[in-house]
């Protein structure tokens, strides 16, 4: 299995408490129900999965009518095979339909929607059992696995998952390991140039503008940078974000000189676990 702990994808702090399960008679199986770009299943977006992680989680959030303490789910699973943990192990679920049913059975969801990327690729359904098999070695989960459907009255997890729930689950036959990642690499050579040349040059100068972007996106995520300032422009805006993200505890809590704002590789890999991308020299 290949997990994707809650600390790698970004995940925010649970809202309350969860509330703490020895186990369940097994595990029910989710959809998002929404639309789902096709293109989330081509090798290249896998770095984007991490986004939807953290998108599914502020949605859940912001519900205020379900006043959900966290995301729904106990694990979610990409296209690519990845499992990522939401509640995790012996944690009740909120996806089930009511409180009974939310405490007799987990809940993992698949990375498909009602519309675009309907149909489970072999990957992902290798995920789902992974995720499956380990609820049930460290979770204590039962031999149970069921849709959403059965007992709630809903579509999810749509015709094509609940198909393959119906025969049991099974694993396919194919090689599916986790198709490797793709994600965007960053040079912190080119970084640390950007972040030393941009402040003092003309408005709206940038070096490397891609890679600038992608740390610049980071920094927004994690509340340190005004969306306004994300512009492939290493400036003093980013430069003064960057040393909050240096003395933040996320970022490797340095002090004095080790916290100015020009990124170094511990801190800058701290960044990328948590926001999609890996770092070169």
């Amino acid at each position: 299995m290949h997990l994707v702990t809650r600390s790698q994808w970004g995940a925010r702090p649970s809202r309350y408490e969860l509330v703490y399960i020895a186990g369940t008679s097994g595990v029910k199986v989710h959809y998002e129900g929404t639309p789902v770009p096709a293109s989330l299943a081509e090798p290249a977006s896998h770095s984007k999965c991490d986004d939807r992680m953290r998108a599914l989680q502020a949605s859940h959030l912001a519900n205020t009518k379900e006043d959900y303490s966290d995301i729904a789910y106990n694990f979610v699973v990409c296209p690519h095979g990845y499992v990522y943990e939401g509640r995790g192990l012996h944690k009740k679920t909120a996806a089930n339909g009511n409180q009974p049913l939310n405490k007799a059975h987990y809940a993992v969801c698949a990375m498909l929607g009602s519309e675009g990327l309907t149909k489970p690729t072999d990957a992902q359904l290798a995920g789902l059992r992974d995720a499956i098999d380990y609820l049930r070695s460290k979770g204590g989960a039962g031999n149970d696995i069921k849709g959403h459907r059965d007992g709630y009255p809903t579509e999810c997890p749509g015709g094509p998952l609940y198909a393959w729930v119906q025969k049991g689950a099974p694993r396919p036959d194919a090689n599916t390991s986790p198709q490797p990642s793709a994600k965007p690499k960053v040079s912190l050579a080119h970084i640390v140039y950007a972040a030393k040349h941009d402040p003092a040059a003309a408005q709206g100068h940038t070096s490397h503008k891609a890679e600038v972007l992608l740390v610049e996106k980071a920094l927004k995520a994690e509340g340190l940078l005004s969306a306004q300032w994300v512009d492939g422009s290493f400036g003093s805006k980013t430069v003064t974000a960057y040393a909050r993200w240096q003395r933040s505890p996320a970022g490797g809590g340095f002090t004095g000189d080790d916290a100015d704002g020009i990124p170094g590789m511990t801190s800058l890999k701290l960044l990328a676990a948590r926001h999609g991308f890996t770092v070169t020299d």
